[in-house]
């Protein structure tokens, strides 16, 4: 039975990552830590069978680019192939329109459930569906804030100071960050 699971790592400016990917389209992207074994250990707890092995001329595309992205380059991932597999209906349809927002530009949990007609309450779910963004950077949920212009929580390496980071590199300065989420 032939393994279609494979996941790379790669150095950027900031750190090491790593793409997971399946039949050309990315299933997870883990976003720098400090070392390679750190990385690798959390993407193979998302992607246990997954084989590391040469990526294809697309899965080398995304990984440029988002050396790009921690370079400073303004770099955009809307054409990206993703492959995010089961996720919630509400989740899903938060992804969807999170991934159409463009470098510098962020918005915030509340907003994003008003603009798929939730009430006020769906943005804690949409807090949810940020923290287990399989792709984070190709959905940029770091472009995502907390009410009030705070800048919420973050689930990558380094937590919220890399999130700031992130936007800082896109010009965007942040509010103040904050130990728990404030929807």
């Amino acid at each position: 039975m032939a393994d279609n699971k494979h996941y790379q790592l790669f150095r950027t400016a900031v750190g090491v990552a790593a793409i997971g990917w399946h039949d050309g389209r990315v299933t997870t992207l883990r976003l720098p830590a400090p070392t390679a074994p750190e990385t690798e250990r959390a993407l193979l707890r998302r992607l246990p069978d997954a084989m590391r092995t040469e990526q294809s001329a697309d899965v080398q595309a995304v990984i440029d680019a988002i050396v790009r992205y921690f370079a400073g380059e303004p770099v955009d991932f809307f054409d990206v192939r993703v492959d995010l597999g089961e996720q919630p209906p509400f989740f899903a349809r938060v992804y969807e329109q999170v991934r159409k927002l463009g470098w510098g530009e962020t918005t915030t949990y509340g907003a994003i459930a008003h603009a798929l007609d939730a009430g006020p309450e769906y943005a804690r779910a949409v807090g949810q569906a940020m923290a287990t963004n399989p792709v984070p950077l190709i959905i940029p949920c770091h472009r995502v804030m907390a009410a009030g212009g705070k800048i919420g929580g973050f689930s990558a390496p380094g937590g919220s100071l890399s999130k700031v980071r992130m936007l800082e590199l896109e010009g965007v300065t942040a509010g103040p960050m904050q130990q728990g989420f404030d929807f």
